[in-house]
């Protein structure tokens, strides 16, 4: 009899473990990509939209950034109480057109990449389960003249968590910035911005 007891017991142990998983993959979010292209293409819109969903955390990697509804957007995510950190390339301590001085103003704190000939990465993970990346630069130069790609990756968790892995190894080489840009004013993010 007590076989019989043990038998029953391992075999509900795993009907429930079989249950459970089910149950977990049907309340999962479904995997969901997206792909937009500029110039024109709506991408800063797309990338906007995403940021306005942050709610815990956010990881930029940059290698050009003046795009004034992007970095609004960044800054509103730090308001409502999401952890905003930004690691750019260095070409940003001394570049003209860079939203660097205007992050600085507003209390995010940017780190700058100085390991890389170019930290050439285009790159968000937005509470570690949504990945934005392709050549779209976070510039209006990308959004209204360049040919650039972006792709939205949702619920792919293995690619967020590699995506995540290498911010936090740019970040370990990053540093504060060393000279800061003098400030460009609100009306000066145009298309005028130099942008890779």
């Amino acid at each position: 009899m007590d076989w019989l007891l043990l038998a029953t017991g391992a075999t509900g142990a795993w009907t429930l473990l079989f249950v459970a998983r089910s149950i977990e993959r049907l309340l999962r979010a479904p995997a969901a990509h997206a792909v937009h292209f500029s110039p024109k293409g709506g991408c800063t819109d797309v990338v906007v939209a995403e940021l306005k969903r942050a709610r815990h955390e956010v990881l930029v990697l940059a290698y050009s950034f003046t795009s004034q509804p992007i970095a609004q957007a960044l800054v509103d995510a730090k308001l409502r109480g999401a952890r905003v950190e930004i690691v750019l390339d260095h070409s940003n301590e001394n570049e003209t057109h860079t939203d660097l001085p205007f992050f600085l103003a507003q209390g995010l704190t940017p780190l700058i990449d100085p390991h890389h000939a170019i930290a050439h990465n285009k790159v968000m993970v937005i509470d570690g389960h949504t990945v934005i990346t392709g050549s779209f630069n976070f510039t209006n130069q990308a959004e209204h003249e360049n040919a650039e790609n972006l792709l939205v990756l949702k619920h792919y968790p293995d690619l967020a968590r590699a995506y995540r892995e290498n911010f936090v190894a740019h970040k370990e080489h990053a540093r504060a910035p060393q000279s800061r840009p003098a400030a460009a004013a609100p009306h000066e993010h145009g298309a005028t911005h130099k942008a890779a």
